[in-house]
């Protein structure tokens, strides 16, 4: 099975899109796949207690939920310029998340059975 790596740009001002990526990842993990789930633009803020729990999208599965799905199988990376433009730091973050660049997304994502999504 192929590694997904899916970069998700996007927060509750493009809910559906956004909600799209939590659950492609979560499944794809469910199904055992290797995901790792970045965090950019907006969305870099699910990467802080709390603000999972108030998205919400009428008839998705609760984010907070694929969130938490997603960080027991698979790996939620947060984009560091990001989380910097939005003053969030690694103490800022739930447990499990990391703060990686672009140097990290790009090596990942040129590695050889890897398919990458943008959202």
């Amino acid at each position: 099975m192929r590694s997904l790596r899916i970069k998700v740009t996007c927060g509750g001002e493009d809910a559906e899109r956004c909600n799209q990526a939590f659950t492609v990842a979560a499944t794809a993990v469910a199904s055992g796949a290797d995901v790792g789930l970045w965090l950019t633009g907006e969305a870099a803020w699910f990467a802080v207690p709390g603000r999972a729990e108030a998205f919400t999208l009428p008839l998705a599965t609760p984010l907070a939920d694929l969130l938490a799905g997603i960080l027991k199988g698979g790996q939620v990376t947060l984009c560091t310029q990001c989380a910097d433009r939005r003053g969030i730091n690694a103490a800022d973050v739930l447990p499990g998340i990391r703060i990686a660049g672009a140097a990290v997304f790009t090596e990942e994502i040129l590695a050889d059975g890897v398919q990458a999504l943008v959202y």
